[in-house]
C-alpha cells in the first residue's frame, strides 16, 4: 500500500510576544476570561521586518537544510497558503522558492480560502505525490496580524487572539511525521459572511457570533461526512488524538464537547473534560502561546500534539480544518513513532521561549509602524531597531527579514 504524508514539519512563530495578562491590564479586560474561557496565555506580535514571505522562509529553511542535494532537487511543487497576500498577481510561492534555492522544474502557486487554505494545499500536495511518488512537495502556510484594527479603535477580546506564524510541511512517500489515511476525508462548506478580510490585516464586516456558529456547523458537517465515508469509524474511539483549527483553545474545547454529545454516548461534562484533556489537550499547548495564525493554525496544533503526545506506538489522529466564509474538512492519519524524535530537532519550544517579551509600551509603539504595511505601500525601509531587544535577539540566527520595498514594489530581504 502506498504511504503518503508529511515527511517533515516545522513552525516559525515570530521574534516577539506579548503576555495577554499585560494586555488585559492595560485594556481593562477580564483576565479570567482569557485564562478560563478563551484559554490564551501569549500572542506572537509582528515586527516591522516580518512579513508572510520572511515567516514562511524561516519555517521552511530548517526542513530544506536537512535534505541531501538529491532530496532537495526532488521538490517539484511549492504551495503557499495565506490570507495575507502581498500582490494581486505574483504568488508568494515564487519568493519562497527563490530564497530556499530550489531547482526550477517546480510548480509554484498560492492558495486562498481563509484558514482552510493550507489544508487545500496539503491535499493538493498529497494527490501530486500519489501520481509521482519519487517527487516531494512543500506546503507552507504563513499569516500575520498587524494592529490596524486597534488603530481604528476596535479594542475587544479579538486582539489577544490574533497571532503571527508559519508552518511548513514537506510531503512525500516517506511520511515520518504523519501518514495520511488516503481517501479518508469529510468536507462541508457553504456561503457565509461570518468574517471578511477586504483590506490587508483588517478583519472587517465579520460577525463573531456567526463565525462561532459556522465553525461548529462545519465541524459537525465535516465529521458526519467523514463517518459516512469510512466504514466502522467512530468519533469517540477511532482516534487516539484530535487536532482542530484553533482560533483560541476555548473554541476547540466547546467544539469537542458538542461533537462528543452528538456522535458518542458520552454526555457527562466530567467525562468529556477527561477525554478533552487526553485526546485534544496536547494539541493546544503551542496554540495558546501564539494566537490564531489562520492558515497554519491546525498545523501548529499538529506540531504541538507531536511534541506533547505519547507516541510509543503509531497513533491515529483526526484533524479538523476550517476556513471562514466557509469551507471545512475532517481527515485523518497516523502519527508515526518516528515523529517526536524527528520534530524535536526543530526545537520549537525553545523557539517560543526565546521570543522577545514586549512591554505594553513597546507593543503599542508598533502600531505606527504597522500603518506602513497598508496594501500597495512602496518605497520604504523597515525599521530594524523599532524594538532593539527583539532585533538583537535574532542576530546570528540565520533568519530572513524584510529590508525594504523599493519604488517599483520589489521586496528586498536580508539574512541576519
Amino acid at each position: 500500500m502506498m504511504q503518503v504524508g508529511i515527511e517533515a514539519i516545522n513552525a516559525y512563530l515570530g521574534a516577539a510576544s506579548l503576555d495577554v495578562k499585560v494586555l488585559a491590564e492595560h485594556r481593562g479586560l477580564d483576565i479570567d476570561r482569557f485564562y478560563n474561557n478563551l484559554i490564551v496565555e501569549e500572542k506572537s506580535v509582528a515586527l516591522p521586518f516580518e512579513d508572510p514571505i520572511s515567516l514562511a522562509v524561516n519555517a521552511a529553511k530548517p526542513i530544506v537544510d536537512q535534505l541531501t542535494p538529491a532530496e532537495k532537487d526532488s521538490i517539484e511543487m511549492v504551495i503557499f497558503a495565506s490570507e495575507c497576500g502581498l500582490d494581486l498577481e505574483k504568488a508568494m510561492a515564487t519568493d519562497l522558492h527563490h530564497y530556499l534555492g530550489l531547482q526550477r522544474n517546480c510548480r509554484l502557486f498560492e492558495v486562498k480560502q481563509a484558514c482552510y487554505a493550507a489544508t487545500a494545499g496539503l491535499q493538493s500536495a498529497i494527490n501530486f505525490v500519489r501520481t509521482k511518488p519519487q517527487a516531494k512537495a512543500l506546503v507552507v502556510g504563513a499569516d500575520l496580524y498587524r494592529q490596524l484594527d486597534v488603530i481604528r479603535g476596535v479594542n475587544d477580546y479579538q486582539e489577544p487572539n490574533m497571532g503571527v506564524g508559519s508552518v511548513a510541511m514537506l510531503v512525500s512517500c516517506n511520511p515520518e511525521i504523519l501518514m495520511v489515511d488516503l481517501d479518508a476525508n469529510g468536507y462541508y462548506g457553504f456561503h457565509s459572511y461570518d468574517d471578511l478580510h477586504p483590506m490587508p490585516y483588517r478583519h472587517i464586516g465579520g460577525d463573531a457570533d456567526l463565525s462561532l456558529l459556522t465553525y461548529m456547523d462545519c465541524c459537525e458537517g465535516s465529521i458526519k461526512h467523514y463517518l459516512s465515508q469510512i466504514e466502522g469509524a467512530d468519533y469517540g474511539s477511532t482516534f487516539d488524538y484530535l487536532a482542530f483549527h484553533t482560533p483560541f483553545v476555548g473554541m476547540v474545547k466547546g467544539a469537542h464537547r458538542s461533537m462528543m454529545r452528538k456522535f458518542t454516548d458520552i454526555k457527562a461534562d466530567d467525562k468529556i473534560k477527561k477525554d478533552f484533556d487526553r485526546r485534544v489537550g496536547p494539541a493546544t499547548q503551542y496554540c495558546k502561546r501564539v494566537g490564531n495564525i489562520m492558515c497554519s493554525s491546525l498545523y501548529l496544533a499538529l506540531v504541538g500534539l507531536v511534541d506533547h503526545g505519547d507516541f510509543n506506538k503509531n497513533s491515529r489522529v483526526g484533524l479538523y480544518s476550517y476556513g471562514s466564509c466557509c469551507a471545512s474538512e475532517f481527515f485523518s492519519g497516523v502519527i508515526m513513532q518516528t515523529a517526536q524524535d524527528k520534530l524535536a530537532k526543530m526545537e520549537i519550544k525553545n523557539h517560543l521561549d526565546s521570543r522577545y517579551s514586549l512591554s505594553f509600551a513597546e507593543y503599542e509603539s508598533l502600531f505606527e509602524h504597522d500603518k506602513t504595511f497598508e496594501f500597495g505601500k512602496n518605497n520604504f525601509t523597515t525599521d530594524k531597531g523599532a524594538i532593539p531587544g527583539a532585533w538583537e535577539g535574532i542576530q546570528g540566527g540565520g533568519r530572513l527579514v524584510l529590508d525594504k520595498v523599493d519604488e517599483n514594489f520589489h521586496r528586498h530581504y536580508i539574512w541576519v
